[in-house]
């Protein structure tokens, strides 16, 4: 069994009474403090609510790196963006075209698969078109409006 000093325990009841942290970096504290009570793996899964895999990664991930290495979480890498520049201004100028004969306004999904078509990228999800739209606040609801803010 691996033992806790005191100053760590200190750290995890001051982390738990502040709650200003993340509900997951708590409840890697809570598991860790009642770890350091004695309690089981089991029943500490069980009074916490998570799963016992959960209370074994997060007393191994104390054992090898630490108070913090076990309480935060490790950086994800960045996203690389599908659209950028030349391809989003693309997209941009056809969504503010007319559409497709037949069709009485571009949707997302035509948007999307318009760039496909083109070659511009290999694969896209309308969600990816309608959020780099909203990005560039394109208004393309109201025959009135603009396509762009004023």
């Amino acid at each position: 069994m691996w033992t806790y000093n005191e100053d760590e325990v200190s750290q995890l009841q001051t982390l738990i009474k502040k709650g200003k942290h993340k509900a997951r970096t708590i409840t890697r504290a809570n598991i860790l403090l009642m770890a350091s009570e004695g309690e089981t793996d089991q029943a500490i899964a069980a009074i916490i609510r998570v799963h016992v895999t959960t209370v074994e990664r997060t007393r191994e991930k104390f054992v090898i790196g630490g108070l913090d290495f076990a309480l935060l979480d490790e950086s994800h890498p960045p996203k690389l963006r599908k659209l950028e520049g030349k391809e989003e201004a693309f997209l941009i100028a056809t969504a503010c075209s007319n559409p497709p004969s037949g069709r009485v306004r571009w949707t997302m999904q035509l948007l999307a698969d318009h760039l496909i078509v083109c070659g511009i990228v290999d694969s896209i999800s309308d969600e990816t078109v309608r959020q780099t739209l909203k990005k560039t606040r394109l208004n393309r609801g109201s025959k009135n409006s603009g396509a762009f803010p004023k």
